[in-house]
């Protein structure tokens, strides 16, 4: 785990690998960023001239833009400095957008992978920007490592002689991520900023619990062992958990569930994990879609689109790192996480196109594509936890290709059954730092979903088929109750290359939107 400090020491004198510094793009080349005390004495002991160093090494000072160049023989103890480009400087006395130094400092803690310590000189004196900073560096400083091989020496033994195949020497320390981060130009003593610092680690050890459980390989979490890591942890962060195995979803009637999951040798699983606060007023329902593997079923996804379907868990993932936060933060607002887990598999037991199934509110549900899964095993958790009588529910999913192809792989769409609730998820996306857009729910995409032996189909019209599963998912939750449905099918996998903060592979996505959304509404939102 990144550990992160404060520090308001003479940058001269902190003992780092590196020291981070931002750099703006002026007229006539990189300009020191405004606002960074420690830069500016960066600066200094080149003498005035890092400036025109840079220039020579090609630095433009473009947005994550990542310069590296050796720290002067006098004047600095870190041997190393690594300028972040921040882009277009604001007006002097403005501070630069928060997403912009999140995405910096990501991009710098990802240029220092392998390295122990970095310590950060980026405009961040107040506890917005702090945030800012603290957030992408510890986001950008994450890594994957666990299962990096470890090359064996002599019979079949290890390097590191324990046995236990810990990757310790294999070669690829690279891969490591930054060990230490200190935030310079902060008071340690300052209240403030120590709350946001704190406010940080917590965010950034949650996405990354969320990034590990995405890119874990499916032969590795199936539903009863993402079960148990979810019942773990709410043993060692004070939750209530609940598990329903396959025994206990069939004495209570989860169809949809068990549907999906009928098909695989590993049998799915239902976790309700809550965090409650003696001073909450409000209950927020949090719903995540658990697939651990998605082959699509009988009505098998095509060659090239398996590759990636451990991600299929995303919303699972997000939803168990969430209630850790408010847990872990104290957040004076109860939370419910619900965790519906399968392995969606062909095979001889597997639900066929055809079937009806009864779902746990009654309903019944014609299989037209059993790749369709998702919105199944939704429903029946989305119905259950209203039972609980929440005073706002959000589900979220890797739902649809569709919404994809509608909003691309760094945003997801939003739905919900009242535009002022689905603008104040979108409002705390923003905030959050995560892009998203809201999307409307056209009752009339139910009609192609209508079934001549059941009530409802799972698919419908092939065009709008983003939000036809969300008009699907709104049939189970009942009038009155606020809900918001968060497809995150884009950007909870990232395939292409690492960029700012985010890392190839798992992101995390809708963490921070779901725990700032936890924190407005333990601050009244729901009660304006």
């Amino acid at each position: 785990m990144t550990a992160l400090s404060l520090s308001n020491s003479p940058v001269a004198a902190v003992r780092a690998d590196a020291v981070v510094i931002g750099i703006a793009k002026g007229e006539n080349g990189p300009a020191l960023a405004h606002g960074a005390p420690a830069a500016a004495a960066v600066d200094a002991a080149f003498d005035g001239r890092l400036a025109a160093v840079l220039t020579t090494l090609g630095a433009k000072g473009g947005e994550d833009e990542i310069t590296k160049l050796p720290a002067p023989a006098d004047g600095l103890a870190a041997p190393l400095v690594v300028a972040v480009g921040l882009g277009t400087a604001p007006e002097e006395g403005t501070p630069y957008p928060a997403e912009t130094l999140r995405r910096a400092a990501g991009a710098a803690a990802r240029a220092l992978s392998g390295t122990g310590h970095a310590a950060f000189a980026l405009p961040a004196r107040d506890d917005a920007s702090l945030t800012a900073v603290a957030e992408g560096a510890l986001l950008g400083a994450y890594a994957f490592t666990d299962f990096r091989g470890t090359k064996k020496t002599g019979a079949g033994k290890d390097k590191s002689g324990t046995g236990k195949g810990a990757p310790k020497d294999n070669g690829d320390r690279d891969s490591a991520p930054l060990a230490e981060i200190t935030l310079l130009d902060t008071d340690p003593d300052d209240a403030v900023l120590h709350t946001a610092a704190e406010r940080a680690a917590v965010l950034g050890a949650e996405v990354a619990r969320a990034r590990d459980l995405v890119n874990t390989p499916p032969n590795a979490l199936n539903p009863a062992g993402f079960a148990a890591i979810a019942q773990a942890a709410a043993k060692e962060h004070g939750l209530k958990a609940e598990v329903l195995d396959e025994q206990a979803l069939a004495k209570g009637g989860y169809g949809g569930i068990l549907g999906v999951g009928q098909g695989s040798a590993s049998p799915p699983r239902l976790v309700r994990l809550a965090h409650t606060h003696p001073g909450a007023r409000r209950t927020l329902a949090l719903i995540g879609k658990g697939i651990t593997y998605d082959s699509g079923g009988i009505s098998l996804k095509p060659p090239g689109a398996n590759e990636t379907m451990k991600c299929d868990m995303s919303g699972a993932a997000a939803v168990f790192a969430t209630v850790l936060a408010a847990a872990r933060l104290g957040l004076p607002v109860n939370v419910t996480g619900w965790l519906a887990l399968a392995e969606n598999m062909p095979s001889g037991s597997a639900t066929r196109p055809g079937d009806v199934l009864t779902m746990y509110s009654g309903k019944t549900v014609e299989v037209l594509n059993t790749d369709a899964e998702g919105r199944l095993v939704m429903a029946d958790a989305l119905a259950r936890a209203c039972e609980e009588s929440p005073d706002a529910v959000v589900d979220v999913a890797t739902l649809t290709g569709a919404m994809v192809v509608a909003l691309g792989k760094r945003i997801f769409g939003v739905m919900a059954n009242e535009d002022g609730f689905r603008d104040l998820v979108h409002s705390t996306a923003e905030q959050a730092g995560e892009q998203s857009w809201p999307l409307p729910l056209p009752q009339e995409l139910l009609d192609g979903m209508k079934s001549s032996v059941a009530d409802v189909a799972n698919v419908g019209d092939r065009m709008g088929g983003g939000l036809a599963a969300g008009v699907f998912l709104k049939e189970f939750v009942p009038e009155g109750v606020p809900w918001a449905h968060l497809d995150i099918a884009g950007p909870a996998f990232n395939e292409g290359g690492a960029f700012g903060y985010t890392p190839k592979g798992g992101t995390g996505s809708a963490v921070r939107t779901l725990v700032r959304l936890a924190e407005r509404i333990a601050d009244g939102v729901l009660e304006n």
